[in-house]
């Protein structure tokens, strides 16, 4: 059998086993995999989980277990969304994105999903125009920056 096969199995395998509610530490996640026949390592599990975007959640039995978000982490293809952006502006408070219409909400989402390293407290989005909140606004100057970089990569 392949790598990639046998990684797409183990893939497959641990997305049941997140599914399922099962596992509340890599450890377990461990043990479920070698029930199953695959031997994997803490660090590749670790890998996998943040591939997957997997959380910490409490069930409710009250424990912490991992999961799988409900909602699949936004695109990485940045680039196309910059083809949506008309202009980007600011006065002292926000930042203000005017995009193609029904664009804004897309664009909204790929930001607040890297809020923290774009230094943004979240956005607001209509049907064409975005208003963000950086974390500061004496640094208001440095999150237009990172935003602008973030599209035009």
């Amino acid at each position: 059998m392949t790598k990639t096969k046998l990684d797409s199995q183990i893939t497959e395998a641990l997305i049941t086993i997140l599914k399922a509610g099962i596992a509340g530490t890599q450890d377990e996640i461990k043990m479920e995999l070698e029930q199953q026949g695959y031997i994997v390592n803490q660090s590749k599990i670790s890998r996998l989980l943040r591939k997957m975007g997997a959380i910490k959640i409490t069930n409710e039995k009250n424990q912490i277990i991992y999961s799988l978000p409900h909602e699949p982490a936004p695109t990485n293809t940045k680039t196309v969304l910059s083809h949506l952006i008309i202009s980007i502006t600011t006065n002292e408070v926000l930042i203000v994105i005017s995009t193609n219409p029904g664009s804004a909400s897309l664009i909204a989402r790929l930001l607040d999903h890297h809020r923290d390293e774009l230094k943004i407290l979240g956005t607001v989005a209509g049907d064409d125009t975005l208003f963000i909140a950086p974390t500061s606004t004496k640094h208001l100057q440095d999150t237009l920056n990172l935003v602008k970089a973030f599209i035009s990569q």
